[in-house]
C-alpha cells in the first residue's frame, strides 16, 4: 500500500487529528456495528467520516446523519421483527425445493405402506400369542387392497407426481423466461434456470424505510421514490457538514464487469478536489471511472452504491446500476456487488483525504489458535457465511499490518469470539457456551468491546478531553 503515498503516523490517538470510522462486514455484522456505534456516540468520540463497505452501509447512512440511535433503539433497524427476514432463500427456489420434497414424499407412499405391514403382522402375531384377535392382519389386507387396486395408487399416485413436478419446472422455465428477457448473459436457458439462492431486495429496502422514518420525523409523510429519497439525504448531509452529528461519507463498493472498485463520496467544499485531482492526466481520467461525488450529480447512484453494498457476491444476485450516457461509462449497465477486499480500497481513499487515524469495526475474530477449531456449519447460508467472515478476517489482518508503518494509525475494535454467522439473524447455536446466542446479545458484545478495546485504553489514555460532539 505504499504506492498511494501513505505518510507513517506513530504518534498516540488524538481527537484533534482527522479521524474516520471504518464499518465492515455482511449481515450480522451490522448489529455488532450498533453496539460499537452507541458506545462511541456515549463517550463522545470525534468521527470526521464514515467509511463502509457491505452491511457497514447501513451504520454509516445513519452516523452520517446523527442518527445511530435509530439502530438500536426500540424502532431501531437492529430490533425490527423484519430483521428475521433479512437475506432469505429467493421465493421461487423456495417453491421448487418443497415442491420437490413432496414428490418425494408422494413416492414413498407405496414404501410407507409396506413399511406398516412389517409392523402390522409381527403385532397381529403376537396379539394371537396371548388369546387376542384384534384383526390387524385382516384390516391391514383390506386397506391394502384397496390402496393398490387398479383405481387406487397406481392410477393418482403417479398423476400426482407428474402435477407436482410439473409446477416445479414450470416454475423455474418461467423464472429463467424473465430473466433472460434483460437480455444480458450467456449460455444455456437451463443455467437461468438456477438463480442465485438468496435475495438482498428485503435488506435494502428495510434499510431506506428506516432511514426515512429517521428524516421525516413526526410527519406522516408516505415514502418518496428511492431515488427522491437519496436526493434528500444527500442534501441534508451536504448542507450540514461541520454542523455537530453530521459526518462526511465513503461507501465502496464493486463493480464485476469493470473489475475495480467504485467510490461513492460525499465530503466537505473544501475536500471535493480531492476526489478527482491527481498529478497525472491518465489517473485523472481512471478516477473519473471509479469515483462518484455524491454531493453534485452523482447522488443519483446513492441507491445504487447502498444496494451494491448489500448484495453478497454469488449468494445474492447482483445489483444492476444504469450510469448516465453524458458520463465515463457512456450509459452502460453494470453489475455491483460488495467484495471483502475492499477494506484496502477504503483505508486507501480515507488517507488521500488527509486522514489521520481510523477506528476500525469488523464482527470477525481473529483465529483462536491451534487446538480450538469449532465444527464446520453444513447448512447452506451457515458455510457462505463461513467463507465471508474468513475473507474478511483475512483481509483486516492484513490491512492493519501493511498500513501500520505506512499510513494513518488504525485502532481495531472486533469480537475475541464471534458465534453469530452473517446469516443468522434469528439466533445462532454457540459451541463454547452450548447456548443459543442473539442480535440484541451481538450489539451488546460491540458495545462492551468499544469500551474495553478503544474508549479506555485508547481516549481515556490519551490525556485528552474529547469533546463532547456527539457521534
Amino acid at each position: 500500500m505504499t504506492e498511494r503515498g501513505f505518510a507513517p503516523s506513530t504518534d498516540t490517538y488524538s481527537p484533534q487529528r482527522r479521524t474516520a470510522l471504518v464499518l465492515t462486514g455482511t449481515g450480522t455484522a451490522g448489529a455488532y456495528h450498533a453496539g460499537v456505534l452507541r458506545a462511541l456516540h456515549e463517550a463522545g468520540v470525534k468521527i470526521d467520516i464514515i467509511g463502509a463497505h457491505g452491511v457497514g452501509v447501513v451504520g454509516a447512512l445513519f452516523a452520517a446523519v446523527d442518527g445511530v440511535h435509530r439502530l438500536w433503539d426500540e424502532r431501531g433497524f437492529w430490533r425490527s421483527s423484519a430483521v428475521r427476514d433479512l437475506y432469505p432463500w429467493r421465493s421461487t427456489l423456495r417453491f421448487v425445493i418443497w415442491t420437490l420434497t413432496l414428490s418425494v414424499a408422494l413416492v414413498a407412499l407405496p414404501l410407507l405402506a409396506m413399511v406398516v405391514g412389517l409392523v402390522v403382522f409381527p403385532i397381529d402375531f403376537v396379539l394371537k400369542m396371548v388369546g387376542v384377535s384384534g384383526g390387524l392382519t385382516s384390516w391391514y389386507v383390506q386397506v391394502a387392497q384397496a390402496a393398490f387396486a387398479p383405481e387406487g395408487l397406481p392410477t393418482w399416485l403417479p398423476r400426482l407426481v407428474v402435477l407436482v413436478l410439473g409446477a416445479a419446472g414450470g416454475t423455474a422455465a418461467v423464472n429463467a423466461y424473465w430473466a433472460s428477457l434483460s437480455g444480458r448473459g450467456r449460455g444455456g436457458f437451463w443455467w437461468r434456470v438456477v438463480p442465485a439462492p438468496l435475495t438482498a431486495d428485503p435488506t435494502i429496502a428495510l434499510c431506506w424505510s428506516t432511514l426515512w422514518e429517521l428524516i421525516r420525523g413526526a410527519s406522516q409523510l408516505k415514502e418518496p421514490a428511492r431515488t427522491d429519497l437519496a436526493r434528500r439525504y444527500a442534501e441534508l448531509v451536504a448542507d450540514n457538514l461541520g454542523q455537530p452529528g453530521f459526518r462526511e461519507l465513503l461507501i465502496v463498493t464493486h463493480d464485476v464487469d469493470a473489475g475495480r472498485d467504485l467510490v461513492f463520496a460525499l465530503v466537505s467544499e473544501g475536500r471535493r478536489r480531492d476526489l478527482h485531482r491527481r498529478a497525472k492526466s491518465d489517473e485523472a481520467e481512471q478516477r473519473r471511472a471509479a469515483v462518484f461525488d455524491l454531493a453534485g450529480i452523482g447522488r443519483d447512484h446513492l441507491p445504487d452504491a447502498v444496494a451494491g453494498a448489500l448484495s453478497v457476491p454469488l449468494a445474492s444476485d447482483f445489483h444492476s446500476i444504469q450510469f448516465s450516457p453524458d458520463g465515463y461509462w457512456r450509459g452502460e449497465r453494470h453489475r455491483l456487488a460488495d467484495r471483502p477486499g475492499a477494506l484496502e480500497r477504503i483505508v486507501g481513499e480515507l488517507s488521500d483525504l488527509n486522514v489521520e487515524q481510523i477506528v476500525l469495526v469488523s464482527s470477525a475474530p481473529e483465529s483462536p489458535g491451534p487446538h480450538t477449531l469449532a465444527s464446520p456449519r453444513l447448512d447452506g447460508r451457515g458455510r457462505v457465511g463461513e467463507y465471508l467472515r474468513s475473507s474478511e478476517a483475512a483481509v483486516v489482518r492484513d490491512v492493519v499490518s501493511q498500513v501500520r508503518d505506512h499510513g494513518p494509525r488504525i485502532y481495531a475494535i472486533r469480537p475475541e469470539h464471534n458465534p453469530v454467522g452473517p446469516f443468522d439473524f434469528a439466533r445462532a447455536f454457540d459451541d463454547r457456551s452450548v447456548r443459543r446466542v442473539s442480535l440484541n446479545e451481538l450489539m451488546s458484545r460491540g458495545y462492551e468491546d468499544a469500551y474495553h478495546q478503544f474508549i479506555e485504553p485508547v481516549v481515556g489514555a490519551s490525556g485528552e478531553r474529547v469533546g463532547q460532539t456527539a457521534l
